[in-house]
């Protein structure tokens, strides 16, 4: 038995006695390692209690990416904020649902040392990722292939990390010399010397931290899932209005974050790009992306079209629940470069 595959059984049966009990309302969301700045409206619900005043007793459980996929579609997790692989996973049979936005805004960065002074100088240098089908993965890759005419493996290596706290560590021991980095660990990484290099969301358009499920939890529990939409939904809008109380949750959940001025300065860039609404632009992209991403490694047929991405998202539990709320949208501006 495999390394990772014994990681994978161990992990799940973590959550098992988590998951799948509706009646008691109990539902387990996964946690990205060290925190991601994608995910805070589930760390606001969670902390200011927005899930427990909808009735649900909500576990966040801390995993890799990659393992949150597989525990889903294992039923060993209710539900996974990890779109790309989501994407993924539906791309190639699985049945699963999408059923609230998170981030409306790429908050991804690469973040280099202090000898890296533009982006072609990452040529031959080693960039520290997430696991392949990550968000990041897929975001950097996708801005450096389709703005820089640069390839992983061809233009620069790439060594994946757990957590994004690890990759700060190795930039600062110059293991590597860039790495992807959230907004918030960003920032942590600019107090250490290090600089941002490129922010992924001033190109492309993305939607992150959309939490998804198997379709047959959302089928059998629906008015679960509206609860989840309504805690999120609230929690976006307490994310973007009550910056004290936000930079409580930032530095609980945010581990590298170190004292409350770093996280102010977090707050004001990030507040205003959250949403519980997940646009369909939006959402069709996380597919698009992914499907070029699965032709490359041969596992789409080139002449093969993208299934409708809406099949995939329970748009009409979502949509009725945030009007019924007088949930009012977030605005957020068009990338600063186009294609």
């Amino acid at each position: 038995m495999s390394r990772r595959l014994r990681t994978v059984i161990v992990a799940a049966a973590l959550v098992v006695p988590f998951a799948g009990n509706a009646d008691a309302q109990h539902v387990t969301i996964g946690k990205v390692i060290g925190g991601d700045g994608f995910h805070l409206p589930s760390y606001v619900a969670m902390d200011r209690g927005f899930f427990k005043a909808e009735g649900l007793d909500v576990n966040l459980v801390e995993l890799d990416p990659k393992i949150q996929v597989t525990a889903v579609l294992s039923g060993n997790l209710d539900c996974a904020p990890i779109p790309s692989g989501g994407a993924q996973a539906a791309l190639s049979g699985a049945k699963i649902t999408y059923i609230v936005g998170q981030s409306l805004k790429s908050q991804w960065t690469i973040v280099a040392r202090s000898d890296i002074n533009k982006v072609e100088d990452l040529k031959g240098r080693m960039i520290g990722y997430g696991h392949p089908g990550s968000s990041d993965y897929d975001e950097i890759q996708a801005v450096l292939h389709r703005f820089f005419q640069m390839d992983a493996g061809k233009d620069y290596k790439v060594i994946a990390f757990q957590g994004q706290p690890e990759r700060i560590a190795a930039l600062v021991n110059d293991n590597i010399q860039a790495a992807g980095l959230t907004v918030p660990h960003a920032a942590v990484a600019a107090q250490a010397g290090l600089k941002v290099l490129l922010r992924t969301g001033d190109y492309i358009p993305r939607a992150g931290g959309t939490i998804w499920c198997a379709a047959d939890f959302v089928q059998k529990n629906p008015e679960t899932v509206k609860k989840i939409i309504r805690a999120i939904a609230k929690a976006v809008t307490y994310f973007r209005d009550d910056k004290q109380g936000s930079i409580a949750v930032l530095r609980h959940h945010i581990g590298s974050i170190q004292s409350d001025a770093e996280a102010g300065l977090i707050w004001d860039q990030v507040h205003n790009t959250f949403g519980a609404e997940v646009p369909k632009d939006l959402f069709r992209e996380i597919f698009e992306s992914r499907r070029l991403t699965m032709i490359a490694a041969r596992q789409w047929p080139e002449d093969k079209p993208l299934p409708d991405p809406e099949s995939f998202l329970a748009r009409d539990l979502l949509d009725p629940t945030l009007k019924e709320m007088g949930y009012v949208p977030t605005n957020i501006e068009a990338p600063a470069k186009g294609d």
